[in-house]
């Protein structure tokens, strides 16, 4: 029998070449670098916030309703109610939207607690309503050490560079790229792009870290992605691969 004639794909590089080298490496904010608190203690601290002293049991019991409800970082809701609608489509693309789609789908929920709505989008507006991932800190550090550029590429309708600045990572990023500022939402080409430009690299020297497709979007811009299930808050979530893929020895 004849073999079969190996095909050259002349956009791949010949085998045994060298893998091109990462100039910069893009990486989501939720659920990659970071993750939102337990429900129950947002749902605490909030009512703390509110002049409100919750126990644990009916804390649990609102967390409950209210992560079903819609949380920001959390499962999408069942159901948006029609008067949200605009404003969940465009939560990503506006600050106000954002607000209004949070605290109108946590204000379905009978909570008894006067302002509790509003307390816990304010909740996620800070640190304290984040925990970053064991690794990210190590993660950023090395890259930033062995000279490859950091950005952050988030849909998001809030400013999180306050988030970085008190958790002493704002140092390792070179730039932060929100949907909410750029008018475009992951896995839209031109928000990985705007990154690239902003990094002043070429996309396919560049590698993209995320969580979910949206995330590999990136690929359509020439980038390379990496697609990591998120861990559970405050446990690593295997970002030493990325050092891996960047050529930065451990």
């Amino acid at each position: 029998m004849h073999g079969v004639p190996e095909v050259h794909d002349p956009t791949r590089p010949p085998p045994g070449s060298p893998r091109p080298q990462v100039d910069a490496v893009l990486f989501d904010f939720h659920g990659t670098l970071a993750q939102v608190e337990d429900p129950v203690a947002w749902v605490q601290a909030a009512a703390t916030a509110c002049g409100a002293e919750l126990d644990r049991g009916r804390a649990t019991g609102l967390a409950d309703r209210l992560v079903m409800a819609g949380r920001a970082g959390g499962p999408l809701p069942h159901r948006v109610p029609p008067h949200l609608a605009e404003h969940w489509a465009d939560r990503d693309l506006y600050e106000h939207s954002h607000r209004a789609a949070y605290t109108g789908l946590a204000a379905t929920v009978n909570t008894d607690v006067e302002g509790l709505a509003d307390a816990l989008y304010e909740r996620l507006l800070g640190p304290e309503g984040w925990l970053p991932y064991a690794d990210t800190e190590p993660t950023l550090r090395h890259l930033h050490d062995s000279g490859v550029k950091v950005a952050v590429v988030s849909n998001v309708g809030f400013d999180i560079r306050p988030i970085f600045t008190a958790w002493g990572l704002a140092g390792l990023i070179d730039a932060f790229v929100l949907s909410y500022e750029v008018g475009r939402c992951k896995p839209d080409p031109a928000i990985f792009l705007r990154a690239c430009g902003l990094l002043g690299v070429d996309p396919e020297r560049t590698l993209m870290v995320g969580d979910t497709p949206a995330d590999a979007g990136a690929v359509a811009a020439g980038c390379a992605a990496l697609v990591l299930p998120a861990a559970e808050p405050g446990r690593a979530n295997g970002l030493g691969a990325t050092l891996a893929l960047a050529g930065c020895a451990r």
